[in-house]
C-alpha cells in the first residue's frame, strides 16, 4: 500500500507495505511495514482461531489525513491501495466511511490486481460530513476510483465517483436528504452465494418501494401514499459485471449512516467462516 499527501508530483508521504502468505498451511504476515504517517497494525487474534485469517487495520497519526481537514490553496490530499490477490485467496477490504470537513478536498485510488479464481471484497462509502458541527456535503471536492484488473492487466472493472461543489448546484442541493454514499464489490467463485444472496435480497427489498411493471405501463412507478410519493431512506441496486459474472456491485444511497451499518452487517455476514468474525458487527 501506498498514499500521497497534497499535490501530484509531490513526494510520497506515506507508504507501507503488507504480505500475506501461507506458511505451514495457515495464512501468515511474511512482511509488514509502514512510515509516519501511517501504521500498519497486526492483531494477534480477530475472531475465532479456527478460521484461517490475516486482520490488517491500517491508521493514521492524528485520526485522518491532515490536508482533509482543511485545504490549504487547494491542494488535494491523496492515498493510494495497490494490492496483488493471489490465486484461491480473499481479500476483504472493509472500512468505516470517509467524512470530510467543510472545505477538504480528497482523492483516493484503489488498484487491485486478481486472477480468475481470486475474490475480493471492498466496501467504498462516504459520509456527508461531520453533522455535529453542522456540515452536509461542504467539503470542495471528493474523488474516488476503484480499479480492478484481471490476468495480464485486462480491465476487469473501472469506477470513479466524483462529488465537487459547483456553482450553479452545491453537492447538498444534488445529494438532497441523502447524506451517504456507498458502493459494494463482491467477486469471485469463492463468493458466488454471497453474491446470489444480497442481488436476491436487494430485489426484494426495492420492490417494496417501485411497482413491477405490467402489460399497461411500460416504467417503473414509485409507490405512493394518499399524501404524494415517497423518497426511500435507502435506495439499492445491483449488476453482475465481468467474464460469467465473475463480480456483482452494489450501490447504495442511504439518509442516515446507521442505515448502511445495518445494510452491511446484515449482506455481508455470510463472509463470518472466511473472515472470523461478522463484518460491522
Amino acid at each position: 500500500m501506498s498514499g500521497k499527501g497534497g499535490e501530484r508530483g509531490e513526494r510520497k508521504m506515506e507508504t507501507g507495505i503488507a504480505a500475506v502468505e501461507k506458511v505451514g498451511g495457515r495464512s501468515t504476515v511474511t512482511r509488514c511495514f509502514s512510515k509516519y504517517p501511517l501504521k500498519l497494525i497486526v492483531p494477534n487474534k480477530v475472531g475465532s482461531s479456527k478460521t484461517d485469517a490475516v486482520w490488517i487495520y491500517t491508521l493514521s497519526y492524528g485520526g485522518g489525513i491532515v490536508s482533509v481537514y482543511k485545504s490549504v490553496d487547494s491542494k488535494c490530499s491523496e492515498q493510494v491501495l495497490e494490492a496483488r490477490i493471489g490465486r484461491n485467496a480473499l481479500l476483504a477490504v472493509i472500512p468505516d466511511p470517509v467524512t470530510c470537513f467543510s472545505t477538504a478536498r480528497y482523492s483516493q485510488k484503489q488498484v487491485f490486481r486478481v486472477f480468475s479464481d481470486s475474490n475480493l471484497v471492498i466496501v467504498d462509502w462516504i459520509t456527508s460530513g461531520r453533522h455535529e458541527s453542522g456540515e452536509k456535503w461542504e467539503f470542495e471536492l471528493y474523488r474516488s476510483t476503484n480499479q480492478i484488473f484481471l490476468e495480464e492487466d485486462q480491465p476487469l472493472f473501472l469506477d470513479s465517483v466524483l462529488l465537487e461543489q459547483a456553482s450553479t448546484c452545491s453537492i447538498a442541493e444534488r445529494m438532497q436528504e441523502y447524506h451517504v454514499i456507498a458502493m459494494v464489490i463482491i467477486l469471485g467463485p469463492m463468493l458466488k452465494h454471497v453474491q446470489n444472496q444480497v442481488q436476491d435480497e436487494v430485489k426484494k427489498m426495492m420492490s417494496r418501494h417501485f411497482r413491477v411493471p405490467t402489460p399497461t405501463a411500460g416504467h417503473y412507478m414509485r409507490s405512493e401514499s394518499q399524501s404524494g410519493p415517497t423518497r426511500p431512506a435507502l435506495v439499492a441496486s445491483c449488476s453482475a459485471f465481468g467474464p460469467q459474472a465473475i463480480g456483482v456491485v452494489v450501490r447504495i444511497a442511504a439518509v442516515t449512516t446507521e442505515s448502511v451499518y445495518m445494510f452491511l452487517r446484515h449482506h455481508l455476514a455470510t463472509l463470518e467462516p472466511f473472515l472470523g468474525v461478522i463484518p460491522y458487527g
